[in-house]
């Protein structure tokens, strides 16, 4: 009889970001215009790597595929939480949770798989430059490109994995403005100290490990060049500075919300937004400035543009 009386959630009410009506709209149109401005930059990227036979090295492979990645990872959440922005009441099916949570996991994750393979790449540029070509061949960089791809996907199959056998039958309103495995668990009506510990196995573990090996890989680059030429110090810097710039950018939110997942805090959906907003947007524009070829065959790509559309 008590397992008649249970009620299935088949929905859940996002609490949103904010309460405050103003504070909406002043975050609707900060980030609109954001997307309007960075997002097109992203392909951009893409489609200066893809037209100019130049750009044939494999740091500018990683790169649109890291712009590539950002673009699509941009559309899990932001889309959405504008539209909710409008909206009375902010509603998601049980199954379209599912599906943004695992498009979230699957995308941030091998963002996060590729950030080390770009980083492995500048290593073998700067430390190993004789190994280069033999090392980051083209067969081995659509290898390590697979391997990103599929290490995000197991990663992402065992966060649904923890979410699809809890049974929710009561609360459904989330107190977030997207589907995250923390937020989720703490609705499912059973005990979740083991669903808990293995997310944070999961989750929090692998952002730490990458976070970690990314500083060791910058921390190893400048050890080796100090007793080069200024020339290439500079250059080992730039590339340093701009990974370092990244690391904290994705890894910094990413290891506070996946590290401590279930101690509520007010800064938590601060937090969620700077993660699932700005770093993917930001991340292939701070390389491409930092990175003098991709710089001029992009202004030549619309220089030739305009003089076409001009005639």
């Amino acid at each position: 009889m008590e397992s008649e009386n249970i009620t299935v959630v088949t929905e859940f009410i996002f609490v949103g970001l904010t309460q405050s009506r103003n504070i909406q709209l002043l975050v609707f149109v900060l980030v609109f215009i954001f997307y309007l401005i960075i997002l097109p930059g992203n392909f951009l990227i893409i489609l200066t790597i893809r037209s100019d036979p130049g750009l044939t090295a494999p740091l500018y492979f990683f790169l649109g595929n890291l712009a590539f990645l950002d673009a699509s990872y941009s559309f899990i959440v932001a889309p959405r939480m504008l539209v909710d922005f409008l909206s009375e009441k902010k509603v998601i099916s049980y199954r379209g949770c599912i599906t943004q949570l695992f498009f979230l996991h699957f995308l941030g994750s091998g963002e996060m798989f590729l950030l080390v393979v770009m980083a492995f790449d500048c290593y073998i540029a700067i430390c190993r430059p004789l190994h280069y070509s033999t090392v980051m061949n083209p067969r081995a960089c659509y290898a390590l490109s697979l391997a990103q791809w599929l290490g995000g996907f197991v990663h992402s199959i065992i966060q649904v994995a923890l979410i699809l056998h809890l049974p929710f039958c009561g609360p459904n309103r989330l107190d977030n403005f997207f589907c995250d495995v923390p937020q989720v668990i703490k609705l499912a009506c059973t005990d979740t100290f083991v669903v808990e510990f293995l997310m944070v196995s999961n989750s929090g573990l692998l952002t730490l490990l990458c976070f970690q090996g990314l500083l060791a890989s910058c921390t190893v680059i400048l050890c080796h060049v100090k007793e080069h030429s200024s020339e290439g110090k500079n250059k080992a810097l730039s590339t340093c500075t701009t990974h370092i710039i990244i690391v904290f950018l994705m890894f910094g939110p990413a290891i506070f919300i996946y590290t401590c997942p279930f101690r509520a805090s007010p800064a938590d959906k601060i937090i969620s937004l700077f993660h699932t907003v700005i770093p993917p947007l930001m991340n292939p524009v701070i390389y491409t400035l930092c990175n003098q070829e991709v710089k001029a065959s992009m202004r030549r790509l619309l220089s030739l543009h305009t003089v076409c559309w001009m005639q």
